[in-house]
Order: C-alpha cells, then structure tokens, then sequence
C-alpha cells in the first residue's frame, strides 16, 4: 500500500516535470511563432502635418516632400520653402505645381532637398498691420523651428530658400529681405505687389480685399493708401536707404512674363530699383502671364539657382553659349560697296538663290560688332541662321548686313540700301517677309529709323539696344525685345516696352541671363528663331 502510494506520488512528480518541460518547449515555439511588426514604409509626400501656433492660436497645416533617399541615408538636407498664392493652398504646389516631378527630374545636378509647403491663406506672409495676425513671426519663429526639430535639416540660414508665385512670389521676396538671419535664398515667380502709383488707382474693391486688411488703409483711396505700414513691407520704400548692407549675402531670382496684365511694370521696376541700389540679383522675363504654365518654365532654372546657393557656389554671370554650327561658305556672304557713300554692305545668299528665280524674304540687319572683329561677329551670326535655313526653323531669306561704324545710318542712308538691294537682288514685295534687326548701337538705330520705314517691314528685332530711357514705340509696329538683366541699357527698353504695351503694339519682350556682349547677341537671336520665322513668313 505504502509503495503504491509511493509510485503514485512519484509518477505525479514524473508527469509534473514533463508537463512544466512540455509547457516551456511550448511557450518557446509559441514566442517564437509571433510575426514581428512590419516596418512602416517610408513616405516621402506627408500630406497632412500641423503646428498648433501660438502666436496663430491655431492649428497651421502644412505638406513635406522628403528626399528620394531620405529613408536610406542619415544624411542632413537643405530645406525649401514653397509658398501658394492668393486664393489657393499648400496643395497647390504638389498638385498643379509638379514640384516632386521637377525636383526628382534635376536631382543628380541640383542635390536632394527638403521641400515645405505651408498653408499662407491670403496672409501676403506678412504681419497684420494691427497685430491681430503676425503671420511672418510665426513663419521664421515657430515654423521653421518646427522643420528643424522634425526632420534632418541642415540648421542654417545658408540651407533655407523660399521660393513662391504671385503672393508667394511676393512672400519669397520679402521673408529673406525681413528675416536674413533665417532664410538667404529668394525665388519670387511673379511677384504681386504694387507700386505706390498702381497701390493708389487699384480699384477699392481689389484694395480692400486683398491689401487694406493686411497693410492698412482699409476703406481709403488715394495717398491715403500709402500708410507708414505698407512703406514698412514695401520694397519701393524700404530699398530707398542709404545702408543696404544686410541684403548684400541674398541670393534673388526674380522671373516675371511678358504677358502679366500690371505685374511687368512692378517687377520689372522692381528690378530696375535693385540695379540702381546695387542689390545683387538675377531677372527674367519670358513669353507667358500668370499663370502654371509660365511657372514650370522658370522651375528648371529656379532649382538650379537654389542649389548653386546651397552649395555656396556663385552663380554663373553669363549662359552657356550657343552652338551655332557649321560655319557659312565664302561664296553666300560678300561685300559690296553702297553707291556714292563709304559704307560697305554685308549681302547673305542662302544655298538655293541660284538654283531659281524665286524672290526672298530679307533681313536687313544694322551690325554694331563692338567688342569683336566685323568678319567675326558676322560669320557667327550668319552662320546661326543660315544653319536655321538649312533646318527649316526659318525661311530661306537674304540678309543685309549693315556695318555700325564712322558714318551715321540715317534714313537717307537707309532707304538708298533698300533702293540697291531691291535693285540688285530678288526680294519679295512691300513688307512682306522684311524684317529690320539690330544689336547694340544697331538697335538704337533700328528704333529711331523704324517710323520712316514701317511700310516696308513687318517688325523690328532689337537685341540689347542701346536706348536712351523713355524711348517710344511706334504705333502698330511689331517688336521683339530682347536685353539682358545686366546691361547697362535695362530702363531704356523697359520704358520702351512699357510704352508698347500701354500702345497695345504687337510684341514680344525678354530679359535673359548675362551681360551685352556679341555672344549675348547670338544666344538672344537664337532665342527669338520662332518669332523671326513668323515675321519672315509674313504670319
């Protein structure tokens, strides 16, 4: 009995070993059957992010687009801050704006960055003129802050750019000329803004509802307008001061088109006030008006200059020339003197003039070559177009080069070179297919002879003229206006191209990159072969 109960405890204490042994193998295959968690995938665009302000007393949303190898490195990035316009929200950049397509399609060249999109609402990114909403203070004290605590930023003023359109355009603009200390790169598409004599006229509707509620004023008309608030925030005003040293480590591009309804008078005075006060900065003005169509041209452009700053490089004082071809024969281009003058002309003959008897459109060309030899400027240029020719981009056409030099074109001069040219070569009739073109001191002359010749050309070309400010159009004449954002004749072709649209002229106006030069010449003509082609076509 004794031994039964004793085998019966001990097979008791049997199973209970092999129960708690049975047991422990089973927790350890249990725990190790628990799938671990997934790794959450990486997202660049984050659609949703807030800041509760402070100084807002409210909740500020806002878009990150994070770097390609955001996820993968542990390195630190620039950050970018875009910034909508009037009317639209921080959506506007993802969406219509194509930034991650535009970011991504340059990245090898311009480096990985950070890109913020905050909501602006119709704040001009500025400070209520009554402290009521100091959007501004809370963009560089609360914001940026906020982006630097996040995520991996590079945390200097060095490796933050605003860039924006319309009133972002303006916000891109005065947040780095307020805030130096925060942001040191300024890309303003479209900069809506006014000048003190747009400010005053603008209709009180539109002064209302878009500028007196934030810069004061609100209800006024006239001077009233022109508070001490608005000349606070108003580069018109605040560049007009003897030391503009904080400014000077800035990096600006400013981008306007040809077709803004009153935009092209404020920026490109804008740019006419930065030249005068010295203020480093770059400017452009191509075919187009307000709109994402304009905007995604200056992208390209726009993130390039934003990452030569980031890179503490300069940024390059003049394009890359073009490439201009294959060079003309001998045979299509010779001298021949004008009669009863001293004046030798420059006659271009496409491949094809004596294979036939057809008449050819004409280019009468007025060449100032200062800063390189006649020969050759003249064989580059002609060698530009005739390769032009020979691709279709423009017509077969005969150019008359018309030498700058000791004796004055005048409009007696003029028309006895259309008289020989007419004589001694098959051109087409009236003003058809005739084009008038000049650089330098050449585009002077072209606008001070185009009134006396009108009937004859169907438009004038002028490539970095040299004109005398307040220059005027002629009525109903065609221009292509073409300078660049260096050169020393600037306000006398804005005034000229002011002057054309008020005119309503037909036209087409640029500003490009650089400084005159015969180079700047051909990379200008090769820019308006479209233009040119049309006139030439008598479209």
């Amino acid at each position: 009995m004794k031994d039964a109960m004793y085998l019966s405890k001990s097979s008791r204490l049997l199973m209970g070993v092999v129960a708690t042994l049975l047991w422990g193998l089973m927790g350890c295959a249990k725990t190790q059957d628990i799938p671990k968690e997934p790794e959450k995938p990486f997202v660049r665009l984050l659609q949703n992010e807030s800041i509760n302000s402070r100084l807002l007393n409210n909740a500020i949303t806002y878009k990150v687009l994070l770097p390609q190898n955001y996820a993968s490195s542990k390195d630190s990035f620039p950050v970018v801050y875009l910034l909508h316009g009037f009317g639209d929200n921080q959506s506007a950049w993802i969406g219509d704006g194509l930034i991650q397509y535009y970011a991504d399609k340059d990245s090898a060249a311009n480096g990985q960055m950070i890109f913020v999109m905050p909501q602006g609402f119709n704040s001009y990114y500025v400070n209520r003129y009554n402290g009521s909403y100091p959007y501004m203070n809370f963009f560089a004290y609360e914001l940026v802050p906020e982006i630097d605590r996040l995520y991996r930023t590079r945390k200097n003023p060095q490796y933050r750019a605003v860039m924006g359109y319309s009133m972002g355009g303006y916000g891109a603009f005065i947040l780095p000329m307020m805030h130096p200390e925060v942001f040191s790169i300024g890309v303003p598409l479209s900069i809506s803004f006014r000048t003190d004599e747009q400010y005053i006229v603008e209709s009180q509707n539109s002064f209302n509802s878009q500028w007196g509620s934030i810069f004061g004023g609100f209800g006024m008309t006239g001077q009233a307008r022109i508070t001490d608030y608005f000349k606070q925030l108003s580069p018109f005003h605040f560049l007009d001061q003897s030391n503009l040293t904080k400014y000077s480590g800035l990096k600006l591009l400013l981008d306007c088109g040809d077709d803004e309804e009153s935009l092209h008078i404020t920026n490109g005075t804008l740019h006419n006030l930065m030249r005068a006060r010295e203020i480093p900065h770059e400017f452009r003005v191509r075919n187009g008006g307000h709109s994402w169509q304009y905007w995604h041209g200056a992208l390209p452009e726009a993130l390039q200059f934003i990452s030569c700053g980031f890179s503490g490089k300069s940024y390059p004082e003049n394009p890359q020339p073009v490439s201009i071809g294959n060079q003309i024969t001998s045979s299509q281009y010779t001298l021949e003197d004008l009669n009863q003058s001293t004046i030798q002309l420059g006659i271009f003959k496409p491949g094809d003039y004596s294979l036939n008897s057809n008449s050819y459109p004409a280019i009468f060309w007025i060449h100032d070559f200062t800063g390189a030899s006649r020969a050759e400027n003249a064989t580059k240029v002609l060698s530009l177009l005739n390769n032009s020719m020979v691709a279709g981009t423009i017509p077969n056409s005969i150019i008359v080069e018309i030498p700058i030099g000791s004796a004055e074109i005048t409009s007696d001069i003029l028309t006895k070179i259309i008289s020989q040219v007419n004589t001694n070569y098959r051109l087409v009739e009236d003003k058809k297919g005739k084009v008038f073109m000049g650089n330098e001191q050449g585009g002077a002359s072209v606008c001070n002879l185009i009134s006396g010749v009108q009937n004859i050309f169907n438009g004038s070309f002028l490539f970095n003229a040299k004109l005398p400010t307040n220059t005027k159009a002629v009525p109903e004449n065609f221009y292509y206006v073409d300078i660049t954002d260096k050169s020393d004749f600037y306000q006398g072709n804005f005034d000229l191209f002011v002057d054309i649209r008020k005119n309503g002229n037909p036209y087409e106006y640029r500003v490009r990159q650089g400084s005159s030069s015969p180079q700047s010449t051909i990379n200008g003509l090769n820019q308006s072969l479209f233009y040119l082609s049309q006139k030439l076509k008598n479209l």
